[in-house]
């Protein structure tokens, strides 16, 4: 694992550089869109003399200018060589009319272009409370139909993102603010050389707002950058079964939302490989803080998640590989290391008050889940390590409320083909950690606690081959094994500190 992290470090340590020499350009000319006939104000489409800008800047090279002042715009184009700088107080205003997106759902575009920027400390905001409702009127007098918004909300092919890069090469966004998307706020979609850095996401005022998507792209870098988001903050997709997410660095990032914080999946049809996460704080997320999901047939390997501060986190980790693909391809997860992640699961819901909660789970009562490990039958996770793990729980567990004995455990659904997260099991028989259809599992240096008992064991691990459980710390429970192991094959511990006697603690059942 040492040798693979440092594989990956020296990668992106080139990655760096040869980004760096692709955006170190001459001084380049300045395109104000003043002067091709944009004005500020609340009142015009400036959509036309911004395109004429960035066309006139992709000639030879240069920098089109929103200088301070807002203005609206409906979608345009950005060019290979061009520079789209904002400004201080500079505001693009995505238009609020759904009309003006008939040729894409997005207010900057662009597709097979290389060398393309946005620059500067302006905002970006897609109004998308406005724009939904425009939608919806639209909706109501058919001029655009979408079977799903009756029952639920406009799909997002009818909802405008702020940026989309499709196929494009050395790409840089940095030190701007991207507020208010309709959909997800930012899509970066088999892109090769991609630096993100400083930049703000503030978009919770519509559902589906992931705060990044990194889709089937390759040497990505997201820096020192913000996120909050209604949906999951920092999410890598893939959506090819020839696509992969390779190389991608989230270094020094803080992330809020109503879903997860940091997310692989749920599109996962092709693979991830060679993922690092290094410096991330996460606050006021409903959801986990780290979720590594393969449901569709991907393969992943070679994941870094280092130095997690998490508070007010509804789950810390979940790990799963699933099968809701209907071809014969399976997931795979292989080499995973979560290393120094402090993290703190109140007894509340933690994203209470903000514009869009997350939506309760449609499972009956049930008592603090824990972060878990599953795989499926003939299908199991592998090597995997937890290492200088604390979880803090706000704990308060009791069968009144619900009741998984560890003697039932093939009594809870294996979920193979529901979608990914960290509830859909329902009830879990432990408190702290849960693992199934596992093997190669080392649980290093972990610390579980909780500030009210729980009737619960701290761990439970299900159909689990090689699992090594060194060094973990676990308070007194109000059960007498507070590990259970069920069908653990070769199981290795030592150094457990547990309250009482090691072998009254921890029980393997092999049933």
């Amino acid at each position: 694992m040492a040798g693979i992290k440092k594989i990956i470090f020296v990668s992106f340590f080139w990655v760096c550089c040869m980004m760096c020499t692709a955006h170190a350009t001459a001084v380049q000319k300045i395109y104000n869109i003043l002067q091709y006939g944009a004005h500020p104000g609340l009142r015009t489409i400036n959509t036309k003399p911004i395109q004429q800008a960035i066309n006139q800047a992709a000639i030879t090279g240069g920098t089109v200018l929103i200088p301070a002042g807002n203005f609206i715009t409906g979608p345009i184009v950005l060019k290979s060589g061009v520079e789209l700088h904002l400004t201080d107080d500079a505001v693009l205003l995505g238009s609020t009319s759904y009309s003006d997106y008939k040729q894409h759902m997005t207010i900057i575009f662009a597709k097979d272009q290389n060398n393309i920027a946005i620059t500067g400390k302006g905002i970006i905001d897609g109004r998308g409370a406005e724009l939904v409702q425009n939608l919806l009127e639209q909706l109501r007098n058919g001029a655009v139909t979408d079977e799903q918004w009756l029952v639920k909300r406009p799909t997002e092919q009818n909802r405008p993102g702020i940026i989309l890069f499709t196929d494009c090469k050395n790409v840089r966004i940095n030190g701007v603010t991207l507020k208010n998307a309709a959909c997800w706020v930012q899509t970066y979609k088999q892109c090769t050389d991609v630096n993100i850095n400083n930049i703000k996401v503030q978009s919770t005022v519509y559902w589906n707002n992931d705060g990044i998507d990194i889709v089937d792209s390759k040497n990505v870098r997201v820096t020192n950058s913000y996120f909050n988001s209604a949906d999951d903050a920092i999410c890598l997709k893939s959506e090819s079964v020839t696509g992969i997410c390779e190389n991608v660095l989230i270094d020094n990032c803080t992330a809020r939302s109503s879903a997860n914080a940091f997310k692989i999946g749920t599109g996962s049809l092709g693979g991830f490989k060679n993922i690092t996460v290094n410096n991330l704080t996460v606050f006021d997320t409903y959801r986990s803080a780290i979720a590594i999901e393969t449901v569709d047939g991907a393969s992943l390997e070679h994941v870094i998640v280092t130095r997690v501060r998490a508070k007010n986190t509804g789950n810390a980790v979940f790990i799963r590989l699933g099968h809701r693909n209907t071809d014969n391809r399976y997931s795979t997860v292989n080499d995973v290391l979560i290393d120094d992640v402090i993290v703190e699961v109140p007894a509340g819901k933690p994203d209470i008050g903000y514009p869009l909660e997350g939506p309760l789970p449609k499972i009956p009562p049930h008592n603090l889940i824990p972060s878990s490990i599953t795989g499926i039958p003939g299908h199991p996770v592998q090597n995997v390590t937890l290492k200088n793990v604390q979880i803090i729980y706000g704990g308060g567990g009791t069968k009144s409320k619900a009741y998984v004995s560890t003697d039932s455990l093939s009594t809870i659904t294996n979920n193979i083909t529901g979608y990914p997260e960290f509830s859909m099991f329902g009830e879990l028989p432990s408190w702290g950690i849960y693992m199934r259809y596992a093997e190669g599992i080392t649980l290093n240096n972990v610390n579980l606690s909780y500030q009210q008992p729980d009737y619960r064991p701290a761990i439970v691990a299900d159909e689990v081959k090689d699992l090594k459980l060194n060094s973990l710390h676990i308070p007194a429970s109000e059960t007498k094994y507070v590990v259970v192991l069920n069908k653990v094959s070769n199981p290795v511990l030592t150094n457990l500190q547990i309250p009482g006697n090691t072998n009254q603690a921890v029980v393997n059942q092999n049933k």
